[in-house]
């Protein structure tokens, strides 16, 4: 498990420091942090650590499984290595050279494992410890590694190479043997040609010491190990791919490139004994079958009371083209083909019995796809799959956003589980999953914790991520509120949307009273309450919102210049509105006449909606088509169930809707916030001038290049004009177009499709731009730097109850409203009528604001008020019951004093002002050379402090309110966008990323999580029997018919076999995994910690010592038996017979 030195920062750290460490700065003037709030997070409270990672693993390579333990281990193309077991038994750990895994061999029930990697070494692990560590490893110079064996309870790895030679290997000391079977020798003096690489190697499961050696171009020799030399030799005109073995060492079979599997008698190496092509056609006039694509792996599995099976991995005949993957399943007479998902990786048969030499009794077979894990039952008719355990669907659509909710309420994880357990699919397997092996963890962590992804095709997942596991909880579709294209003639024009219309951009959700809101790619956002009920929605509420402005002449306003009469549901004024049904939609039909106008990007159901219990749709908001120009993308979202308001922005401004009466309560621009004024007295502006449709639906920065826009910095808000003519306006258009077009597939496939904060709040900065044009250019708005110079985007909101102009000496209802220029303006709301008014800018600060909070005198957080979840499908008696909405912050006696702290984060700083003062109290520049991706401020031990993640990969903490630097860490630097669109920070030192398309790694900030780590771990090592050997029975024993052992040791020995090349390998002594607690060792408990590693090290010494300990004792013992023998042979024998 990696750990990382911590830079710790020195409390009170001075403005006098370097720009690469964060400064802290307080106002000249201003009380010193203790006059204000005391306090309690310190440094020492802190300490960054990897804790686990979900999820099916990334571009899998290769599997194996203990029979007797029970655990899977899966190996990755990037060096990494996912172990599991039972339900919340996973493991992750890494090769650090990052090659891929070409092999997996378990020492079967000993608690270790061996990797052969495509760089040549090979590296054994020890599974006994909660964090695997790498014991020993070997790195060959002069053989490339194509294949390995160890057989069950031997200590020697026998590694085939390309050459065509064998080398073994002593696991124990991981050195190698001085015997080697070279390829020359192997095969018949007379063949002139090499004989290719070593592809398979195995024993006879009835004599240890005949060793069977498949050749790639069809040889396969049996060699006899005590002799060295080879018995016989089986040739066959197509290469081979596997050999499998029937339990009783008499018959092989082998697979081939042609699709054919031939079956061998040991004793009769001339010809097979039989051959058949699974899938070929088999002509009438008895010529040979047509050529089948190569069967790439078999097994052959027997059973004591019926028919043995044959597991096939390849084979279709050539004409299946466009078919998909197949495992096919021979068993007697009947032959099933199994189709799959994706293309097969590699699958084991899962056997009752670890002996290679007694019935194997195989009851089922994992299969290991590029996107999936199946474990099909052999046991069943129809040879149905395990319901999996393990949350391996992360990825079925892949994640555009990602939200953490660590310490949510209790009865949260309950209710979604009991809606969710209603989606389950039915078929499945009744048994148990056969993946048992492992123990859970004895953390003392107790708290719920909810994880939700959003992803490409509209869908929202809910996890339940308590105790370091993680299991799906409820999935909601959002794409049922819309109607589907039912065929090619009724695709969308690509104009409006691309190939994930219903994509999820970002999402707002309040645990408390469980309102979900969300917003996707077409400028559409939708509300959603819970339910325990299932209702019929005969019309779905749709309210439809007409946003664009002028960007000049704030002053003055076009009454009624956006009025639509055609629908009433547009912003033609601030008024409510009422909902209209969503047949009015048909306006788009007439669009290609003229420039589109009044037009959502997606079509709302008109049929009722049936809605099961779970999340059900309270009400749609569209943006629309305004003269020509697509609506712009939704940048931040916020609700509040106490005001039943939800506010959305984007580069045109901001709307606010009453949810609950389904009216459009305010719409305003940008720049209609920065002057103090009442809004509802304001008329909406007048669109821009029609003009020729642009681009894509996502690319919202086409067309903002207006010659009278003013461009501003993203940094420091200065203004600059953007003087650009016409005609390269109208090329640069063109131009977007065409590479939105040109690289969506690129961009659905590499970065989900979109930008989840990194649009949102634009941070996007040049040096990412030049590094990737593809993601640049996607359907993300505010990206671009033209964008950028170009528009003010709104990019966060905070409700909250505050003081809204200095003025004031009681708290009201505010908004917060942050843009990507670093400005941040408060509107004050009145709910009784519900009116709003514009406050101005409360505070401006360095790039674009990411988060907002308000924290009380005593430095404790306000969060905004909510109303307790109630059932909305309820009666009304019980609705009143629950029905109340929280108190407001009670007024402040100490009108002279501030007696709230408004905690404000952006890209570059951040900033804490006091409330209704609005002076500024703190300042800390959090980076100069770099730009914040996400922040948050998160609860720890009982106080509030900001977490960021940097785009240089740095983790800082800062306390609140004083912004004193806690914790800065160089953890990673960002090398993919996917990392920037889902970091994201929890409470109690949680956090989490998508490190893959297809994982979750999980982190902590927290040094008690880092220190409890190994217990809160689970264990993949149980302490187990191996099974009782085969019984022999009695002629067997007797004749000497049952298996032949043999001794390896003195075959392989040093003394035996010599010592091998030093030049053939390099030995690399492991870490032994004492790194790892190492790590854990500091902060407040270090010298607990190091005592505990002290402990630990003395432990494995004292292992250490016990293993020479037994090694020297079965060294002597054998002395004395090889001396004992030789006594007794020269006992009676005169000098002379000698």
């Amino acid at each position: 498990m990696k750990k990382f030195n911590i830079r710790k920062v020195l409390d009170g750290l001075t403005a006098g420091s370097s720009s690469s460490s964060s400064s802290a700065t307080a106002q000249p003037g201003t009380p010193r942090e203790n006059d204000v709030v005391q306090e309690t997070l310190q440094s020492e409270h802190f300490q960054l650590c990897k804790t686990v990672r979900h999820g099916f693993p990334y571009q899998p390579s290769s599997m194996a499984f203990d029979p007797v333990q029970k655990i899977l281990a899966v190996g990755t193309q990037t060096g990494a290595l996912r172990l599991f077991g039972r339900a919340g038994v996973e493991c992750y750990c890494q090769h650090e050279s990052g090659a891929a895994v070409i092999q997996l061999q378990f020492l079967i029930n000993e608690g270790a494992l061996v990797s052969a990697l495509a760089d040549d070494s090979i590296h054994l692990w020890n599974l006994r410890q909660k964090i695997p560590a790498i014991l020993h490893s070997l790195k060959f110079n002069r053989e490339r590694i194509t294949y390995c064996h160890l057989p069950f309870q031997s200590k020697w790895l026998y590694i085939g190479s390309e050459r065509g030679n064998i080398h073994i290997v002593n696991v124990e000391s991981f050195t190698l043997s001085g015997y080697v079977i070279m390829w020359n020798k192997a095969i018949e003096l007379s063949t002139k040609t090499h004989p290719g690489p070593v592809v398979h190697i195995s024993d006879n499961p009835m004599d240890e010491g005949k060793l069977l050696i498949g050749f790639e171009c069809g040889v396969v020799v049996l060699w006899d190990l005590k002799s060295k030399k080879a018995d016989y030799r089986y040739n066959y005109d197509e290469a081979i791919h596997s050999v499998a073995w029937h339990h009783e060492g008499k018959q092989f079979v082998c697979s081939h490139s042609d699709g054919t599997l031939t079956t061998w008698n040991i004793r009769a190496p001339a010809k097979p004994a039989q051959i058949i092509t699974p899938h070929g056609k088999q002509p009438k006039d008895g010529k040979k079958p047509e050529p089948c694509k190569p069967i790439l792996k078999v097994e052959y599995k027997t059973t004591r009371a019926g028919d043995p099976f044959m597991v096939v991995f390849g084979g279709l005949s050539y004409d299946t083209v466009g078919r998909r993957a197949c495992l096919t399943v021979m068993h007697g007479k009947s032959t099933a083909v199994l189709e799959m998902d994706y293309p097969i990786v590699d699958f084991l048969t899962l056997c009752e019995t670890p002996y290679p030499n007694d019935f194997q009794e195989p009851y089922a077979v994992v299969v290991l796809l590029e996107k999936d894990l199946v474990v099909i039952d052999l046991g069943q008719i129809g040879y149905p799959i395990f319901e999996s355990p393990y949350p391996l669907t992360i990825h079925e659509s892949p994640v555009t956003c990602c939200e953490y909710f660590a310490d949510c309420p209790a009865e949260l994880i309950p209710a979604l589980y009991s809606v969710g357990s209603l989606q389950k699919r039915q078929g499945y397997s009744k048994k148990e999953w056969p993946i048992s092996g492992g123990n859970w963890g004895q953390g003392t962590q107790t708290y719920p914790e909810i994880i939700i992804t959003g992803h490409a095709d509209g869908s929202i997942k809910f996890w339940d991520a308590s105790a370091l596991m993680l299991q799906v909880l409820y999935k909601l579709k959002t794409a049922k509120v819309f109607e589907r294209a039912r065929g090619k003639e009724e695709k969308p024009n690509t104009d409006i949307v691309d190939e994930d219309p219903f994509a999820i951009q970002t999402l707002f959700w309040c645990p408390e009273s469980r309102m979900l809101c969300v917003a996707g790619v077409s400028a559409h956002v939708i509300i959603y309450r819970f339910s325990k009920q299932e209702v019929t929605t005969d019309v779905v509420q749709l309210l439809e919102v007409r946003m664009q402005y002028e960007f000049g002449e704030v002053d003055s306003p076009d009454p009624g210049g956006e009025q639509t009469p055609t629908l009433p549901t547009s912003a033609a004024s601030s008024s409510p509105q009422e909902a209209e049904p969503p047949n009015q939609l048909s306006a788009g039909i007439n669009s290609s006449e003229g420039p589109r106008d009044n037009i959502p990007c997606l079509q709302v159901r008109s049929s009722p909606l049936k809605q099961s219990p779970g999340y059900q749709v309270e009400l749609v908001v569209q943006l629309v088509w305004v003269s020509g120009e697509p609506p712009q993308q939704i940048t931040s979202l916020a609700v509040n169930s106490s005001f039943g308001l939800v506010v959305f922005g984007n580069s045109n401004g901001l709307a606010v809707v009453d949810y609950v009466q389904k009216t459009l309560l305010l719409h305003m621009g940008t720049s209609e916030l920065y002057s103090p004024s009442d809004p509802c007295q304001r008329q909406p502006r007048s669109p821009r001038k029609p003009r020729q449709p642009s681009g894509g639906l996502c690319d919202s920065n086409d067309g903002s290049n207006n010659s009278e826009d003013r461009c501003k910095s993203p940094t420091s808000g200065s203004t600059s004009p953007c003087n650009s003519d016409d005609e390269r306006k109208q090329n640069f258009i063109e131009k977007v177009k065409f590479k939105s077009r040109r690289f969506s597939k690129t961009v659905a496939n590499d970065f989900a499709k979109m930008s989840r904060k990194i649009s949102s709040s634009g941070e996007q900065k040049p040096e990412l731009d030049g590094k990737d044009n593809a993601f640049t250019r996607s359907r993300s708005s505010s990206v671009t730097s033209i964008d950028r110079e170009s528009r003010e985007v709104i990019s966060s909101f905070y409700f909250c109850e505050s003081f809204p102009r200095k003025s004031d000496s009681l708290v009201s209802p505010c908004l917060l409203v942050g843009t990507t220029h670093g400005s941040v303006m408060m509107v004050a709301l009145s709910l009784q009528p519900v009116s709003f008014a514009t406050c101005g800018t409360l505070v401006r600060l360095k790039g674009g604001i990411l988060t907002m909070a308000l924290l009380d005198a005593g430095g404790t957080l306000l969060p905004p008020s909510y109303e307790p979840w109630y059932d909305p499908n309820a009666s009304d008696e019980e609705k009143e019951k629950v029905r109340r909405r929280r108190p407001a912050t009670p007024p402040s006696s100490q009108e002279s004093q501030d007696t709230q702290f408004a905690v404000l984060c952006s890209e570059k700083q951040a900033k804490v002002v006091g409330m209704p003062s609005q002076t500024r109290i703190y300042k800390h520049n959090i980076t100069e050379t770099s730009f914040v991706l996400r922040a948050d401020v998160v609860q720890k031990g009982g106080a509030y402090c900001i977490a960021c993640f940097c785009a240089n990969g740095h983790i800082m903490t800062l306390s609140l309110p004083s912004l004193r630097p806690l914790l800065d860490v160089n953890y990673l630097p960002l090398t993919d966008m996917r990392i920037a669109r889902t970091f994201c920070f929890s409470n109690l030192g949680q956090a989490l990323y998508l490190t893959s398309p297809t994982e979750i790694q999980r982190i902590t900030y927290s040094q008690e999580t880092c220190d409890n780590l190994q217990e809160m771990l689970s264990e993949l090592f149980t302490p187990v029997e191996t099974p009782e050997a085969p019984n022999r029975g009695f002629f067997k024993g007797l004749f000497g018919g049952g298996a032949q052992s043999l001794d390896r040791e003195d075959l392989f020995g040093e003394t035996t076999a010599g010592k091998a090349s030093r030049s053939l390998a390099q030995h690399i002594p492991g870490p032994g995994g004492m790194e790892g607690m190492k790590g854990a060792a500091s902060g407040v408990v270090g010298d607990l910690a190091r005592a505990r590693v002290a402990l630990d090290e003395r432990g494995q010494k004292l292992g250490e010592l016990e293993e020479r300990t037994a090694a020297m004792m079965a060294s002597a013992e054998s002395f004395s038996k090889h001396a004992h023998n030789m006594m007794v042979k020269y006992k009676d024998k005169k000098w002379y017979q000698l």
